[in-house]
Formats: structure tokens, sequence, C-alpha cells
């Protein structure tokens, strides 16, 4: 008789470098992919692992959340304990794990994602920081990149923002918060919405980046967003600037 699972949530962090995304694909390795191969060693048994979404090749996550189902006499602990110990990556890790109800789905059941977009604006590059942040040599105007954001929050049609290969239903989201802050030498944005399209935080990034230089005032950045048309804004800001930071849940 086979033995009764028990359904977790868990919190992953991971450096997307190098990694081809969050979602197994034949072209290189994903965090999924590490992750399942983790938990069949834990569970002896393939264990499906469901992502809150996808993230592209060279993102990062600080909080991204799945849900797994492993066997009843495994407490949290041990899962994190077992997942961690398996992984075959030091750039993933897993965080935390939480007993939840056999009906929960970690990608259908969240109600809200954060993400930061970082950017780096000195004359001189950053060793450090070069698959961690967008570099720009030139200074940006974080105030002006806050003020024209706000165009972007709220309910929207976003097809300006989303990506060509875009295979969401409706181009219409809804954007509940945007923030421009500096931090050192460092630019943040901060982004919240229940769900977002194909590449459109990194769509808002190349757009700002245009009123951060003063290419563009916040009246250009509004006429993009009504353009519905992705040639009409900005440039997609690479990759390796965005980070997954929280994935929330009803109570």
């Amino acid at each position: 008789m086979a033995e009764k699972l028990a359904r977790y949530l868990i919190r992953i962090e991971y450096d997307g470098t190098g990694l081809v995304g969050w979602q197994r694909q034949d072209n290189g390795p994903s965090v999924q992919q590490y992750l399942e191969e983790a938990a069949e060693k834990l569970c002896s048994q393939p264990t499906a692992i469901q992502g809150s979404g996808r993230t592209d090749s060279g993102v990062h996550a600080l909080g991204q959340a799945a849900h797994l189902d492993v066997p009843a006499h495994l407490d949290e602990g041990a899962v994190v304990r077992g997942l961690n110990a398996w992984l075959r990556s030091d750039q993933i890790a897993v965080l935390s794990a939480q007993k939840v109800g056999d009906d929960f789905n970690a990608r259908f059941d969240a109600i809200q994602r954060h993400y930061l977009y970082r950017t780096l604006d000195k004359p001189v590059p950053s060793a450090i920081n070069r698959y961690r942040a967008w570099h720009h040599k030139v200074g940006l105007d974080e105030i002006a990149m806050h003020q024209a954001a706000q165009h972007l929050v709220g309910k929207h049609d976003f097809t300006s923002f989303r990506a060509t290969q875009c295979q969401a239903n409706s181009p219409v989201r809804t954007v509940d918060a945007l923030a421009v802050s500096r931090v050192g030498e460092e630019i943040h944005i901060h982004v919240s919405a229940r769900s977002f399209l194909h590449h459109q935080i990194r769509n808002f990034a190349g757009s700002l980046s245009l009123v951060g230089r003063g290419k563009w005032t916040e009246d250009d950045l509004k006429a993009a967003r009504n353009a519905r048309d992705r040639t009409a804004a900005g440039q997609t800001a690479p990759a390796h600037g965005l980070y997954l930071t929280e994935i929330i849940y009803p109570e």
C-alpha cells in the first residue's frame, strides 16, 4: 500500500545565471529540473514540482514559490534539509517549507507577485554585479522615473510592454504598485501585481530608463502605453537585472 502524501509550499532562492529559467527545457538546465531531481531522491519516486510561474533565462529569485507532494512522514524541516541535500546546483536553495491543503496550487492560488529590477548607473561597470544588475554609464533621474511610472499603475492594456511572443489571452493587466527609488549607486524598480505579461517588467524598465536619461518625458511614456504597440515602447531590459522577490497567498 502506497504511503499517504502531504502537500508542501516551498520558497526558493536562485541565481539564474547560466540557467534556462524556471521551467524544464531541452536546451539546458532549469530550476525546476534541479528541484524535481532532488525531490525524486527525497521521495524515492518521480515527484512533480509546480511553480508559481515561470522566470526567464538569467532571471533571479529571492522568493519563488512552488508546491510538491511528499511522503506524509516528512515534516517541514525534513523537506527543506532533504531537498537542499540532494540539489545538484549551488545556485539554488530551498528556504522554507509549509504544509498546505491537498487542493493548494502554487500558481493559481497566488494573489500577488512582487518583482525588483536593479539598475546600476555609474561610469564604470561592476565586476561583482555583472550578472546582477543592468549597467548604465550615465546617471539616471530616479525621481522622473518614479513620477512617469505612475502612468503604468492600474488596469491597462499593456500591449506595448509585452513580448511579441507572449501567449496570454489578454494584454490587460492590473499593476497594483510601481515605485522607483535610489539605493546607493543603484536604482530599484519595485512592481506588484497579481500576474504579469511576458517581459512586461523588463519592458517597463527599458522604457523607464529612457525617462531617466532625459530622452522621454512622462507624457512620452503615457503615449507609448496608449499606443498598444510594442514598437512604441523602449527596449527590453536585460534579464539579469530582474528578481522575483515574493509570492503572496491568502491567509
